[in-house]
């Protein structure tokens, strides 16, 4: 038979290799490779790369570290506080993308150890039906956590769903928005302006403060800010990832419904939950990976939708189900309580708080210290410690041309990629230099960065 599957070549040398992979990977026949096969290496490789039998070796591995650790069950499990695998080993990169965003090794760590096997469910969790006691528990602790983490009451649901930060753009409008009573929105970047190209599609709104003709280098003041007396809501975005700013304080808005989406800063600092009527956020930036939205929204608010509208896209459909009406991102949701399990083990939002002002305050001295090399054209007043806006040499206003300052930017984009250092470049709308500085992204990380920022200038300074 092998003969036959293999025509034209040594049937022998396929047993014999076969025959040794066996060996070598159950323990047996001393794993010596045959001599045709060490003849062979002379010449062409056997294999363009390893044989998929080498996965025998790969079980047996975890299985004898298994042992030697001891199995986890249900009952046996250890926290998600820390990595037992340096990054270096792991040859790992430093991770400053904008998102999805960097994940903790501890978490990335614990997905491994629990891949094949969820705390002796016998299932990935990927395999586990949504209806299963088991996904139940982990959706229900995940929410449990972030209920603890951010203080939620329990006036508010927290729901975790599907289509992004971005399908809130609409969902929002449809349960919230009331007839004859506009949607107001703090313009200040490019995620409120798709937010108001869909109320375009069909809502009442006003533009209650907007920062566009300076290009949004900073926030709306409240001198600035006409809000409608009647209105709907206000909707915000807390931190604008491509401008690089970030709400400090709220805006006042009175007895009217406050809307954030804070996809791109929850869980990095403590927050006040009773202040918003509706907060959501992807959570590929802060709190896990892309595919699943966390929504939290006061209860009484869920209840303004038309009973009409479809359902999905009903609050009151995925409170009602606990998030699960029909099948949840569920190896998506899994990951956000681990992550979530990780910050707690960091201090919670005082110690991601602390963590994240050292990492932004490193970056910005770095940028203010280069004698004008690197600039950051937000005001500082407005500057976002999850995203570090900047220019090289000097940006926009120096002497040098713009076609000079694009070549130094990629020249300074390719030579930090080489160095271990991803994520760099600014969004293609507006260009420069981008780092994004999530709960996930370390101290070193922000450290090597700096530390190759100053050698850079030292080199074209």
């Amino acid at each position: 038979m092998l003969r036959t599957l293999w025509r034209g070549q040594n049937s022998t040398l396929l047993f014999s290799v076969i025959s040794a992979l066996f060996a070598q990977n159950t323990g047996g026949g001393g794993g010596a490779a045959p001599p045709e096969l060490r003849a062979s290496q002379k010449g062409t490789r056997f294999f363009s790369s390893p044989p998929h039998l080498l996965f025998w070796k790969a079980r047996n591995d975890r299985q004898l570290a298994t042992a030697a650790a001891g199995r986890h069950t249900k009952e046996e499990t250890h926290s998600v506080t820390h990595a037992t695998v340096s990054a270096r080993v792991a040859k790992r990169v430093h991770n400053f993308n904008a998102g999805p965003g960097a994940l903790p090794l501890p978490v990335l760590e614990r997905i491994r150890e629990e891949l094949l096997d969820w705390r002796g469910s016998g299932m990935s969790v990927m395999e586990m039906s949504h209806r299963s006691p088991e996904f139940e528990s982990i959706n229900a602790a995940a929410e449990q956590k972030l209920r603890n983490l951010l203080g939620i009451s329990d006036d508010y649901a927290v729901i975790f769903v599907q289509g992004g930060g971005s399908m809130q753009f609409t969902m929002a409008p449809m349960n919230l928005a009331l007839p004859g009573k506009p949607v107001d929105v703090l313009h200040t970047g490019a995620w409120t302006a798709k937010a108001i190209a869909e109320l375009k599609k069909g809502f009442l709104h006003h533009i209650a403060a907007s920062t566009e003709s300076e290009k949004f280098v900073r926030l709306p003041r409240r001198d600035e800010m006409k809000f409608s007396p009647d209105a709907s809501y206000v909707h915000i975005c807390t931190n604008n990832t491509i401008e690089g700013t970030q709400w400090t304080t709220l805006p006042e808005t009175g007895k009217v419904p406050l809307v954030a989406d804070i996809s791109s800063d929850i869980a990095s600092r403590p927050v006040d939950v009773n202040k918003f009527g509706l907060i959501f956020a992807g959570a590929q930036k802060n709190l896990g990976p892309s595919g699943v939205t966390v929504v939290i929204i006061r209860k009484d608010l869920a209840e303004r939708a038309d009973k009409n509208l479809p359902t999905l896209l009903q609050y009151r459909t995925h409170i009602k189900e606990k998030s699960l009406y029909h099948t949840p991102p569920t190896f998506a949701v899994y990951i956000v309580g681990l992550v979530l399990e990780w910050i707690e083990s960091e201090g919670g939002l005082q110690g991601m708080a602390k963590r994240n002002d050292a990492k932004a305050g490193l970056l910005y001295d770095t940028i203010e210290s280069s004698g004008g090399f690197y600039s950051c054209p937000v005001e500082k007043s407005s500057r976002s410690k999850m995203n570090v806006v900047f220019r090289v040499a000097g940006g926009i206003g120096r002497s040098a041309a713009a076609q000079d300052m694009e070549t130094i930017e990629k020249k300074f984009a390719t030579e930090a990629a080489a160095a271990g250092l991803v994520g760099t470049p600014g969004h293609r709308s507006v260009g420069g230099m981008r780092v994004s500085l999530y709960n996930a992204v370390g101290p070193a990380a922000v450290e090597a960065l700096t530390t190759f920022m100053r050698e850079f200038q030292r080199k074209r300074g």
